[in-house]
């Protein structure tokens, strides 16, 4: 860590960067941790009949330009194993359309997107096969061209031991970009890079663990990173089970994206309300989860 970052930290209370605490006095925004909802019925759903996507599954992302909501999910059918993308648009956020009956990427996996907009590119970051991450960039949003797997290194610059890496989070802060992943669920890991094309670990072991507590004990993942108030704020998913038959949208606070302290009283949302995100609404928050259907929930005013 750099020394202007560690005085940061000390001087708003930090006691031990080792120990990845974060001030003890930083608040969790109610506009960020209580929510309502705002229909009882799911607002996106998989179709139900014989098509491509007659099932959706999680991470879908809802990316909010001008007034047009944009929605990218991964719809499957029990009759074929590709996980495939999908693209949806809506005026209000809560009625959507899909734009196609066709994927918009066939034949390749494409599976717990995040898409962030840079330069006049859209770079979207997801699993494919196997749960392996990569990247693909697009100028419209509809047409993707693959950029492969992510090129992703320990410390040392060599590369990370072979097996998944998922669920990628990307998030661009202090001129890096921050790219959160997990290994089979257990743990969130942080690299980053200058060129997205080599990403680097800041450390070679989890930033945010499982446990201790019961309802994160199996199981974490990064959805969202957002910047406010001064913090940044980490919204997860997670599994209080072994055989993660369940889910639950939680939240994390960080003053570095590297000391993450969880909400005492995660989680925000369980029975599978989960790989939740956040986009500002007015003086709150809307936050949609995205697990087998997505539903809507608003910020309970103070």
């Amino acid at each position: 860590m750099k020394i202007k970052g560690l005085f940061f930290l000390l001087a708003l209370g930090l006691s031990s960067c080792q120990r990845g605490i974060v001030p003890g006095t930083l608040e969790f925004p109610r506009e960020l941790v209580q929510f309502k909802a705002i229909s009882e019925k799911p607002v996106f759903t998989g179709t139900g009949q014989e098509t491509w996507d007659k099932q959706i599954r999680e991470r879908g992302f809802i990316l909010k330009e001008g007034k047009q909501y944009h929605l990218w999910y991964t719809g499957y059918s029990p009759a074929s194993p590709l996980k495939l993308l999908g693209y949806a648009t809506s005026k209000d956020g809560l009625a959507w359309q899909r734009t196609s009956s066709q994927s918009i990427h066939p034949g390749q996996w494409v599976e717990d997107v995040c898409v962030l907009r840079w330069k006049g590119n859209y770079y979207m970051f997801a699993e494919g096969e196997g749960d392996i991450a990569h990247m693909l960039i697009s100028k419209d949003r509809v047409h993707w061209e693959e950029q492969g797997n992510l090129d992703i290194r320990m410390r040392d610059g060599s590369p990370i031991k072979p097996g998944p890496y998922g669920t990628p989070t990307v998030f661009r802060a202090k001129g890096l970009w921050h790219l959160f992943y997990e290994r089979d669920d257990r743990g969130i890991w942080l690299a980053t890079s200058t060129d997205l094309k080599t990403w680097t670990n800041v450390q070679d072991e989890p930033i945010i663990s499982m446990g201790p507590d019961a309802y994160d004990a199996f199981a974490v993942a990064m959805n969202q990173v957002i910047y406010y108030k001064g913090f940044y704020y980490g919204f997860y998913h997670a599994s209080a089970f072994k055989d993660w038959h369940e889910w639950s949208t939680n939240i994390a606070v960080s003053a570095d994206l590297i000391h993450w302290k969880k909400y005492d009283q995660n989680p925000i949302l369980g029975l599978n309300q989960s790989s939740g995100m956040v986009l500002k609404n007015g003086r709150g928050f809307r936050l949609y989860t995205m697990h087998r259907k997505v539903m809507v929930y608003e910020s309970v005013p103070n």
